[in-house]
């Protein structure tokens, strides 16, 4: 029997909401957010059966999302979909715990292979808030220069229709200043980024953004996605503005104060996005990982 995946939609937003609950998930791309900002890059495809949320990018499917006591079962049907049109994976982008999960299915062998540049940096809420003692003295200093750089930059939580305007002009300006084509993502996320804005609301989701002289210089989205932390999606800042970024992240991170940690996404490989997270200390990191069946 085949699975009869179909494209993900925003009416999609209650399904993934419920099966996501089931069990606790600390990587930055299990929830509905991501998942619908990044579907068409991915070509994401999901479905509903048997009480089970599967989800697929290509032909490289994701975990199943469901009670623990459907694990195996949802495996094997997977197993049964991939062998049809197989690719180097069977799953990416796997957490932890499914892996221990996977790997007690007896009549089956997988090759787990962990992903470092996709493991998630996640960070002490507090750490990021208060920047105190040595380790973050340097970005204490980023965020007191900006503001002695610019004693009139506003930070607003409250995302107006004016401050999504000036949120959408401010992206304009940074995805020009990119290269696109070394960084094929990159149109895909702006889309994405505007998309979210335009239906902020429905997403439950959170922002924070700097004005300064009538313009947003730098912008953060986010939401909560357990218990006890919250993800960054986004955080974008004018680079010529000293400060941006290490301000917006300590200002956005009070968003969060009554949660433990902060995930800040991946890397990707790319060094300056890794220096720039190990500098801020991580706590923990999310690993993940791509799985082969042997």
């Amino acid at each position: 029997m085949t699975i009869d995946f179909k494209e993900i939609t925003k009416d999609d937003k209650k399904i993934f909401d419920k099966y996501l609950k089931l069990t606790y998930h600390d990587n930055s791309a299990f929830n509905f957010t991501n998942f619908y900002m990044w579907r068409k890059y991915y070509q994401s495809r999901c479905v509903v059966e048997d009480d089970v949320l599967f989800v697929k990018y290509g032909n490289k499917f994701l975990q199943p999302f469901c009670d623990a006591a459907q694990i195996e079962t949802a495996v094997k049907k997977i197993v049964d979909e991939y062998k049809k049109n197989p690719a180097e994976y069977i799953f990416i982008n796997a957490e932890k715990n499914f892996v221990e999960q996977l790997v007690k299915i007896s009549d089956l062998e997988f090759e787990i292979l962990p992903q470092r540049d996709r493991f998630d940096y996640v960070y002490n809420t507090q750490n990021l808030i208060n920047l105190s003692g040595r380790k973050y003295h340097q970005k204490k200093n980023h965020v007191n220069a900006f503001k002695k750089l610019y004693p009139t930059a506003e930070y607003v939580s409250d995302f107006t229709d004016e401050v999504k305007k000036l949120c959408v002009d401010c992206l304009n300006i940074w995805y020009t200043e990119r290269d696109l084509t070394e960084y094929p993502a990159l149109p895909f996320e702006r889309a994405a980024i505007i998309e979210l804005l335009d239906d902020f609301d429905f997403f439950d989701i959170k922002g924070g953004a700097i004005i300064l002289d009538g313009k947003v210089v730098a912008l953060s989205i986010g939401e909560q996605i357990n218990s006890d932390t919250a993800v960054i999606h986004i955080e974008k800042a004018d680079f010529d503005i000293k400060g941006a970024y290490a301000a917006i992240n300590q200002k956005f991170a009070q968003t969060w104060k009554d949660l433990s940690f902060i995930n800040r996404e991946e890397d990707l490989g790319i060094a300056g996005i890794r220096s720039a997270k190990e500098s801020y200390r991580p706590v923990k990191m999310i690993e993940k990982f791509h799985i082969k069946l042997r």
